[in-house]
């Protein structure tokens, strides 16, 4: 009879911790696409902006084709941000693009034809609309990789994570400078 007991208590032990490793290793596995999927989201935005661009240089060249150097800046960093692969990387040349792009709107001021141009209004608003969705994307998926940080570092989910090859994921973050309005001089 005690033998019976002692081998309930074990198998109901056991179902116990492999209830528990399943159960997390599945919200782990949850928190890992949900991470993906808002990245994927942020990239979608973020190709949005990379099609409005050729646009957008062939209509500032129309106005200020002397501005060489601004409008190559901004086609060297959307082909960057083409380039990129891993996250971290297409973080850092979508932070090129969007100081380029400032560059590039500052330079407009200086236009008041290109200014108003409908045609360029309307890319012009094109892109502050992709902007802000990608500042909202960006968000999210700041979120998203927040709670999965935060799940897989707690404990016991730590040591679960580490067994199982769950790391931590990379959040968004300004690039250095953001905090400084850029200057174009002429």
């Amino acid at each position: 009879m005690k033998k019976w007991i002692i081998l309930g208590v074990v198998l109901l032990l056991l179902i116990t911790v492999y209830s528990s490793i399943k159960g997390t290793f599945n919200s782990m596995v949850a928190g890992d696409e949900q991470v993906i999927n808002a990245w994927a989201q942020v990239e979608n935005v973020f190709q949005r902006r990379f099609d409005l661009i050729p646009n957008l240089i062939a209509t500032v060249k129309g106005y200020a084709s002397h501005e060489e150097e601004v409008l190559t800046a901004v086609t060297n960093a959307r082909a960057r941000v083409g380039g990129a692969g891993a996250p971290s990387e297409a973080i850092e040349a979508n932070n090129m693009l969007s100081g380029a792009l400032s560059r590039l709107l500052v330079v407009v001021e200086n236009y008041p034809n290109l200014k108003a141009d409908q045609g360029f209004i309307r890319l012009q608003d094109e892109l502050a609309g992709t902007e802000n969705r990608i500042a909202v994307e960006r968000r999210r998926y700041n979120n998203v990789v927040l709670s999965y940080n935060t799940m897989i570092r707690s404990f016991p989910n730590r040591l679960y994570a580490g067994l199982f090859g769950f790391d931590a994921a990379t959040p968004f973050e300004a690039a250095t400078g953001a905090d400084i309005v850029p200057k174009v001089e002429f």
